[in-house]
C-alpha cells in the first residue's frame, strides 16, 4: 500500500529561498543606488569646487578692471572710439583700422582653416588606413599645435609675405589671415579627429547595412554626428588667431598710424594695437590716458570673439538639435 506524500517541508523551503533572494536582491538595489559619500570623494569636491571658484574669480576680476580702464572712453567716445583712425592723442584715437584688420583676418582663418582641416581630418579618420606613415603624420600634426606662434610668423613672412607677394601683395590682411589659418590649423585637425572618433561605429554600420557608399554615410550620418565638436573647436582655434600679436608683427602689421584701410595694402590688427598703446605712457592731462585706451581695445576685441563664438555656438546647438531629435 503506497503511503501519499507531503510538500509541505519542500515548499516552506522554496518560500525561505525565495525570500532569501528577494533580500539579497534588494541589499544589492540599495546598495547600487546608495548616495553615502566617502571622505576622500568629500575632499576632492571641495578641491574640485575651489578650483573652479578661484578660476572664476580671476576671470570676473580681470574682466572688472579691464571694463573700469575702459569706462572714460566708453562714455566719453562712445562709438567714435570705434570709426575713427588711430591718433597720437588718446583721447582723439580711434581703432577702425585694427577692428577692420581683426574681423577679416578672423574671417579669412575660417574660410581656409575650417574647411582644410576638417577634410584632413576626415580623410585621417575614415579613409587612411592606420599605417605606420598614418601614425607618423599624426604624432607631427599633434606636435605642430605647440610650435611657438612667432615660427609661424617667420613662415609667414618667407612664404606669404615673399614668395606668394604676387597674389598677397606682401604684408597684406590677406598674408595675416594666411599667416593666422596656418597656425590654427593643426588645432582644427586634431579637434575634428577627436569628434570624428568619437561617432559610434554602429551609426557607420547601419549606413553600410542600407547600402550606402563610404562618402555617403560620412557625409549624411559622421559629420553632422560630429559637427558639434568640429564647432568647439573651431571656436578655440578662432579664439587663439584673433589674440596673436607675434605673428602679425612678422609679417608687417602697422603700430603707427595708418591712414587707409584694405585687403590688400598696409593694416594692423587690435591686438598690435593695444601692444603698442599698452607701451606708451598715459599723459597727465585728460581723463582718457593710453592705459584706458588700451583697455577700450581690448573689450573692443573680447566682444568681437565672443560674436564669432556666438555663431559658432548657434550653428553647434542647431546640429546638436537635429542629431537628438529635439
Amino acid at each position: 500500500m503506497t503511503t501519499p506524500t507531503s510538500n509541505s517541508g519542500s515548499t516552506s523551503v522554496d518560500t525561505s529561498v525565495d525570500t532569501s533572494v528577494l533580500a539579497s536582491a534588494a541589499d544589492f538595489r540599495a546598495a547600487l543606488t546608495r548616495r553615502e559619500r566617502q571622505p576622500s570623494s568629500i575632499v576632492l569636491s571641495m578641491v574640485l569646487l575651489l578650483a573652479v571658484t578661484v578660476t572664476l574669480l580671476t576671470l570676473f576680476v580681470l574682466l572688472a578692471q579691464v571694463a573700469s580702464r575702459a569706462w572714460p572712453v566708453i562714455t566719453g567716445r562712445g562709438t567714435d572710439f570705434l570709426t575713427d583712425t588711430i591718433g597720437s592723442e588718446p583721447s582723439l584715437a580711434g581703432i577702425w583700422p585694427g577692428l577692420f584688420g581683426s574681423f577679416f583676418i578672423g574671417l579669412g582663418v575660417l574660410l581656409v582653416a575650417v574647411p582644410l582641416g576638417v577634410a584632413a581630418a576626415i580623410y585621417l579618420e575614415e579613409y587612411a588606413s592606420n599605417g605606420r606613415l598614418t601614425r607618423l603624420v599624426v604624432v607631427n600634426i599633434r606636435n605642430l599645435a605647440g610650435v611657438p606662434a612667432v615660427i609661424y610668423g617667420v613662415l609667414g613672412l618667407i612664404i606669404f609675405v615673399g614668395w606668394l607677394r604676387p597674389v598677397t601683395n606682401g604684408g597684406s590682411v590677406i598674408a595675416a589671415a594666411l599667416t593666422l589659418a596656418v597656425l590654427v590649423l593643426p588645432v582644427v585637425i586634431i579637434t575634428s579627429m577627436e569628434a570624428i572618433r568619437a561617432v559610434p561605429s554602429g551609426l557607420r554600420d547601419a549606413g553600410y547595412g542600407v547600402g550606402a557608399s563610404r562618402w555617403e554615410v560620412t557625409r549624411d550620418h559622421v559629420i553632422p554626428y560630429a559637427m558639434p565638436g568640429i564647432l568647439t573647436g573651431t571656436v578655440l582655434a578662432l579664439a587663439r588667431a584673433l589674440g596673436e600679436a607675434a605673428p602679425l608683427i612678422m609679417v608687417g602689421a602697422i603700430t603707427g598710424l595708418l591712414p587707409e584701410t584694405s585687403l590688400t595694402g598696409n593694416f594692423t590688427a587690435l591686438p598690435m594695437l593695444i601692444y603698442n598703446w599698452s607701451g606708451r605712457p598715459s599723459t597727465s592731462g585728460g581723463e582718457i590716458g593710453w592705459s584706458n585706451a588700451s583697455a577700450a581695445a581690448g573689450l573692443v576685441l573680447l566682444i568681437l570673439v565672443l560674436a564669432f563664438n556666438l555663431l559658432a555656438i548657434l550653428l553647434r546647438n542647431r546640429f546638436e538639435s537635429r542629431r537628438t531629435g529635439t
